[in-house]
């Protein structure tokens, strides 16, 4: 029987009014590839929290690092720099995929961001050769970021939890939003499959910062995401996001 979430809602607290016109998104899910690339973009771009989502009424962790705690979803900026980059280690169940985007959607629409970009490792059947980066992405979107960016659309399948809400809502507003998945290995954190993300991401948005140390950052963290994969792997199979996909 799946977990009633009804009660469960998300508060965003955001300390700067500069957010800048896209959100980077990378959350607790399969392999932890979108989380280890954004969790990196945040130390290789040196941007600063700024701000932090809280959850009422869902299992919660508080993360720390040497004694030191921190929020378990954290917005992070930098003055000069047009993003906002969110880092997500809460694992968030399917059925509080919805009122976690509302708060993220009802942040976004208060602080004039247009496009919501989200990086996501996802469990499918693959050879060495789909060791590559797809994307699922409103028109406006493609449109605005991937003409001529050498990425391929997944073939078909659909989405679930946050990832699914995020689109539905581009699909109805001009909020453009583009999904950027890789297939992920078990093994937490998936270095590689962060590094295809994040060299997509820097095609894409025109960023610049060197990919080099991923290798080394991702051994320092991961200690630390292994447990968050134990959560993620205890979790019941219908308190986590399918998004099944194909080529």
């Amino acid at each position: 029987m799946a977990a009633d979430h009804t009660d469960t809602s998300f508060h965003v607290t955001h300390e700067t009014g500069e957010t800048g016109d896209t959100l980077l998104v990378g959350l607790s899910q399969f392999g932890l590839a979108g989380l280890t690339a954004v969790d990196y973009l945040t130390t290789q771009l040196d941007l600063e929290e700024t701000g932090h989502i809280t959850a009422e009424a869902l299992p919660s962790i508080t993360p720390f690092t040497n004694g030191v705690p921190r929020h378990h979803t954290r917005l992070y900026s930098r003055a000069d720099l047009d993003i906002t980059v969110l880092v997500g280690e809460l694992f968030v169940p399917v059925g509080a995929a919805d009122p976690f985007s509302r708060a993220i959607l009802e942040w976004a629409e208060g602080n004039a961001v247009d496009e919501i970009a989200v990086l996501a490792g996802i469990p499918m059947a693959h050879g060495p050769a789909d060791h590559r980066t797809f994307y699922v992405a409103t028109e406006d979107y493609r449109e605005a970021r991937l003409d001529g960016a050498d990425v391929d659309p997944m073939g078909m399948g659909f989405l679930d939890g946050v990832n699914a809400s995020l689109v539905e809502r581009g699909l109805d507003t001009d909020l453009g939003v583009g999904v950027f998945v890789t297939p992920a290995h078990g093994q937490t954190p998936d270095a590689e499959a962060a590094l295809r993300l994040l060299s997509t991401i820097r095609r894409v948005h025109d960023l610049e910062f060197d990919t080099g140390p991923l290798e080394q950052f991702a051994s320092e963290v991961r200690q630390h995401y292994a447990q968050l994969s134990e959560r993620l792997e205890a979790a019941e199979a219908h308190e986590r996001p399918d998004d099944r996909m194909f080529m």
